[in-house]
């Protein structure tokens, strides 16, 4: 359990964290419920949900505390409701591929739709469940609610006979009570499932070897699942070369030639029918620069690059922290992504508007705000302009973080506070 003082100043960054207020048994069966959803956008602004998919997969390996409360914000919001009683039963946030693509230009000339997979306990009784899809501002741009009987028998049971491959690479507790993450091969073929069960290992040693995860190892278990490919290696478009994969990642994801993706959601969750897992850990096979994480959805890293071993832990900051970039450019290119009157909802970045429901309770007493980056080496913990790609307005808590560079080799107070706290909130009852 976390007790420091850090930790305790990071719940702020969660919802309220009181005693559980649902009954796990009473509610919920000991399964999981894969809700497959199309997100939508259209040139004329027009944003929509859709469910694509409703199915019956394995135990369940979540949280059965802290029910109706979300770990963070997010970008998207899923709520469960009793039909019967009305009351929340479960939440839980994410991010997507899709809020991104908003950002870009072609959201103003070409419709498109992306798929998302939301996990959530498989309810007893029907329920009302509620997706919203939150803007930049955090105002609701789209939401949807639809009914779950779980008597339906069109939801279909995806749950195998035969589990596929699979290796525990680090065990630290019972699924019920530890947090699972899933690592899945990329673009490895049969004959290569040796070197990926290698390069499973090296990444959760290097993540393992980072705290907080180093303290925390007991909360966690990493299962490496093969998944093998057609071909070796994974799609580069920038030079034209493309392969046929297990999840069709690719790099180039909006133009951006190391942002490396897949828009297959439905294929990645397929891949782990009846494995415990919450988080997603994808490794390509290829030696090019770059990688992806999506808060709640996946981390998808080049396993084969000389900078693997911190790059998948920044990303998986990304997937299993929410936290945000912490470099930036300068000119301010990507300066509409966080508006600068509105408080981010990830926990290592600021625009002061709510700097209190961040880490200012760290920092040491004299610090200025925000501080000045020659006083990095007096204030490990302070309010650096500069982060999340905006060079001005936005703050970061160090100079130098595994959230900001490949060299640093730590993460910052800040962040190992809100990892801390948002692993006490899985784990903890």
């Amino acid at each position: 359990m976390c007790i420091s003082k850090q930790c305790l100043v990071a719940l702020s960054l969660l919802t309220s964290f009181s005693s559980p207020a649902v009954d796990f048994g009473k509610v919920f069966a000991d399964s999981t419920l894969r809700l497959d959803y199309i997100f939508a956008a259209k040139p004329s602004g027009e944003r929509s949900v859709y469910l694509s998919g409703q199915s019956s997969t394995g135990a369940w390996a979540g949280r059965r505390h802290n029910l109706d409360r979300l770990p963070l914000q997010g970008a998207g919001i899923v709520t469960v409701r009793s039909v019967a009683s009305g009351d929340t039963v479960y939440r839980t946030s994410f991010s997507s591929l899709y809020h991104e693509w908003l950002s870009t230009e072609e959201t103003t000339t070409t419709p498109k739709a992306f798929e998302h997979t939301v996990l959530v306990p498989f309810p007893k009784d029907s329920v009302d469940i509620t997706v919203e899809l939150l803007d930049n501002r955090h105002s609701t741009m789209a939401s949807m609610t639809h009914r779950f009987n779980p008597a339906d028998i069109l939801v279909v049971n995806k749950n195998r006979k035969e589990l596929p491959p699979h290796r525990y690479i680090h065990k630290g507790g019972d699924p019920s009570k530890a947090i699972d993450v899933a690592i899945l091969a990329e673009g490895y073929t049969v004959a290569e499932m040796d070197s990926f069960y290698r390069h499973a290992t090296v990444a959760v040693e290097a993540i393992l070897s980072h705290e907080p995860f180093k303290s925390r190892k007991d909360d966690f278990n990493f299962v490496a699942v093969a998944s093998p490919s057609i071909d070796s290696g994974v799609s580069v478009p920038r030079i034209g070369d493309w392969k046929s994969t297990a999840f069709s990642s690719s790099f180039s994801t909006f133009y951006s030639d190391r942002y490396l993706t897949s828009l297959h959601l439905k294929d990645i969750h397929d891949a782990l029918s009846g494995i415990p897992y919450e988080h997603i850990i994808i490794l390509a096979n290829t030696p090019e620069y770059g990688g992806g994480g999506i808060y709640n959805s996946y981390t998808l890293t080049a396993s084969r690059h000389k900078q693997f071993r911190p790059v998948v832990v920044h990303e998986f900051g990304h997937s299993f922290g929410g936290l945000a970039d912490e470099y930036f450019y300068e000119g301010d290119v990507m300066d509409d992504t966080y508006p600068k009157d509105i408080e981010p909802w990830e926990p290592n970045v600021t625009t002061l508007v709510n700097f209190d429901s961040k880490w200012k309770s760290l920092l040491p007493a004299g610090t200025s705000v925000p501080t000045p980056v020659e006083k990095a080496s007096q204030y490990p913990v302070g309010v650096y302009e500069g982060a999340a790609y905006s060079f001005h307005g936005l703050y970061r808590p160090a100079d130098h973080c595994r959230m900001r560079d490949n060299s640093w080799p730590v993460f910052c107070p800040a962040c190992q506070s809100a990892l801390n706290a948002l692993i006490d909130f899985y784990t903890v009852p």
